[in-house]
């Protein structure tokens, strides 16, 4: 794929990672955050990157990606994509906890990323959600490997998602087409295909499997578990528990 022009709000996990990954292939990065310029030139130096304002990171770029909090995008500036031009790619890769974000009573109707859509007022694809930190850090594998893990994508423009998806592949991963953004819950914490590490074919099983009166049930369980213990449990932990209780897997 041609090199891009990306720009990445947050740098928590999941954002600095993918700022790295996307500088290291070549692609122009763009980060931002809610710290000091001074601080956040330190961060975006350390990735390849270059730090930007909430306003300049969604300026002349290809793809913008939110890598936030869910109660965060509330806070977001009011209309702050509304320069952006429509064949700009818009990224989501955020999940929903109720502990952390509160109750929101829209989402007994909508999907987290229609909700999301909502607030920012612009289609989006759903991405890069459902896998750990240590996933995306560490298990991508060249095109073609064997057992490489995929991860779904959501959205209603084909033509986004295509882009998604050669994003994806520069990180080391496959994608599966996971639907229209209605659809997304299929991804969303307490499914089968959310952070459990599947190849291809088992994530399309997975995405088939979702039960969706039971996902914020099941979401809630591991969560209050990994809460109650007296420190945060290893990513093959959190792994081996997604695996547990989401597919029913005993090891």
């Amino acid at each position: 794929m041609k090199n891009m022009k990306i720009g990445i709000i947050g740098t928590g996990a999941i954002g600095s990672i993918l700022a790295e990954k996307f500088a290291q292939a070549g692609h122009g990065v763009k980060v931002t955050n809610t710290r000091e310029m001074s601080e956040l030139e330190k961060i975006a130096a350390s990735l390849g990157a270059t730090a930007a304002t909430i306003q300049e990171v969604v300026k002349d770029v290809d793809a913008i990606i939110f890598s936030m909090p869910f109660n965060a995008y509330k806070d977001l500036p009011k209309n702050l994509l509304k320069e952006v031009p429509q064949d700009v790619v818009v990224m989501d890769t955020s999940n929903y906890y109720p502990f952390r974000d509160g109750e929101i009573i829209e989402l007994e109707q909508l999907s987290e990323s229609q909700y999301i859509s909502k607030i920012l007022d612009r289609p989006i694809v759903k991405v890069f959600n459902n896998m750990l930190e240590g996933t995306l850090k560490h298990k991508g594998k060249p095109a073609g490997s064997l057992a490489r893990v995929a991860i779904s994508i959501a959205g209603d423009n084909p033509e986004h998602k295509k882009v998604v998806a050669q994003l994806v592949d520069v990180t080391g991963f496959d994608t599966v087409d996971g639907g229209s953004l209605s659809e997304s819950w299929r991804q969303q914490p307490g499914t089968p295909a959310y952070c459990t590490e599947l190849n291809e074919a088992e994530l399309k099983q997975a995405l088939a499997n979702a039960e969706k009166g039971k996902a914020p049930a099941i979401r809630d369980f591991i969560m209050d578990n990994l809460r109650k213990l007296d420190s945060w449990p290893s990513y093959e932990e959190i792994l081996a528990g997604n695996r547990l209780h989401e597919m029913g897997i005993r090891e």
